[in-house]
């Protein structure tokens, strides 16, 4: 490695442990609702749908009954449920513009002739759940009712219907009664009894006026959003990365099991990233631990998306029981090292090559900070961009990953010793990974 190479990566090394001086403090008590345990996975209509509610010219892609009765028999047909993705999640712009009689909230009579109970009985019958979309002000940001004054009622009209998750936005609400209102909806959904995950973004309004506590975050919510909405480009979702590692020290030990930082949708098979592009995405969203909810169209997905949306080894670095959220760790002449802790002492490594011209470039493993737990010996095995069994290697390894310009190369590395350092030992390399829930 060259000088200037290893001197990014002390520096960094430098960084990583005065991180753990700052952050080892206990990450709050999660939500007791007994929810998102680990993050969440399904599909959310909202980047690839909008608010498209013209039926009568574009019947295949309003938001209407029939666009979600597709997605839930395609989640089926098509091996998604059986990957682990089980939420059909409705946006925004699905209700009547007018409360009942009884000031609870309708869907659109047109495009939801029988109503969210029937939708939500015939996604059920698939073995999957449904989600919903609400608002904690007095309108949704498309305009639609709002939940502000009506909190238990929507609630319970929810429950009724037998939905499995709410997005709560927050848009036309003082941001000053933000917490509030979150909490109060947070407080009705539990006092209905129903097991409803509760998907906030309470702290991306709230970060443009002051730093949010996410210790109250936490407590109330199952998940919640911080930062922009996502785009269909790469400059979106670089952005999300780049506010994301930005924040880590702040917003990273909130995540755990029952509550976790929601970097927003996966863009992955549609239109905007080449698909290295999405590979970086997918393993990204994993390394952060974060909620897995598709934004496209599972009726009409090219094979190499729904391969890596599918792929098992992703998903289990995304779903490991021990609930860590990752890091980067690493800044080393146009890559990125991003590392999460696994159960069983493993441990992710992503790195992310953020040149966009040339061609593919490679970077020794050991300027992954992690890659220390090494010692004496590993065994490497190389998830991205194609699977590969690297091997047993020690910590003088001659390893380099090879990436191509916006790709990501994702490993993961078991340590082979009877003599490896424990539990101690590993915390004190990744910071803030010391919740009372989890368990190596």
């Amino acid at each position: 490695m060259c000088g200037k190479c290893r001197a990014k990566v002390k520096m960094y090394g430098a960084m990583f442990l005065l991180g753990l001086i700052i952050l080892m403090s206990r990450a709050a008590e999660a939500l007791d609702n007994g929810l998102a345990l680990k993050p969440t996975m399904g599909w959310l209509h909202w980047e690839r749908f909008m608010c498209n509610i013209d039926c009568d010219r574009d019947p295949n892609n309003c938001i209407s009954e029939s666009l979600y009765m597709q997605m839930a028999d395609a989640m089926v047909k098509e091996g998604w449920k059986e990957a682990g993705y089980e939420y059909v999640c409705i946006d925004d712009c699905w209700p009547s513009h007018q409360r009942d009689a009884q000031g609870r909230l309708q869907a659109d009579p047109k495009r939801f002739p029988r109503g969210i109970k029937k939708l939500a009985d015939y996604v059920h019958s698939k073995g999957l759940k449904l989600g919903i979309y609400a608002d904690v002000g007095k309108n949704t940001c498309a305009g639609y009712p709002g939940s502000l004054g009506y909190y238990e009622t929507d609630a319970q009209t929810f429950a009724e219907w037998g939905v499995d998750l709410l997005k709560f936005d927050g848009c036309y609400m003082d941001w000053k009664l933000l917490g509030e209102g979150y909490m109060n909806m947070s407080k009705a959904l539990n006092k209905t009894g129903a097991s409803i995950l509760y998907s906030c973004e309470w702290p991306l309004y709230e970060w443009p006026f002051r730093q949010p506590n996410y210790t109250a975050i936490r407590e109330t919510c199952n998940h919640w959003r911080n930062y922009a909405d996502v785009y269909d480009s790469w400059s979106s979702v670089k952005s999300i990365l780049d506010w994301t590692a930005s924040h880590q020290d702040i917003i990273a030990p909130s995540a755990g099991p029952g509550g976790w930082n929601d970097p927003d949708m996966l863009v992955i098979g549609n239109f905007g990233l080449s698909h290295d592009q999405q590979e970086s995405q997918m393993a990204l969203w994993a390394i952060m631990a974060a909620p897995l909810l598709m934004s496209n169209d599972l009726r009409e997905i090219c094979p190499r998306s729904k391969e890596l949306l599918q792929n098992r080894h992703i998903i289990a670095i995304s779903q490991d029981p021990l609930g860590r959220q990752g890091y980067r760790t690493a800044k080393v002449e146009s890559f990125e090292v991003w590392e999460r802790p696994l159960s069983q002492n493993r441990l992710a490594i992503a790195v992310l090559n953020k040149q966009e011209i040339g061609g593919p470039r490679g970077l020794p493993i050991q300027a992954a900070p992690g890659w220390k737990i090494c010692s004496p010996k590993c065994n490497v095995t190389q998830i991205l961009p194609q699977y590969k069994e690297m091997g047993v290697q020690t910590p003088n390894s001659n390893l380099v990953v090879s990436v191509n310009p916006s790709g990501t190369a994702l490993l993961t590395v078991t340590p082979i010793s009877s003599n490896f350092p424990g539990r101690q030992s590993l915390h004190w390399q990744h910071p803030s990974f010391k919740h009372k829930n989890n368990i190596l």
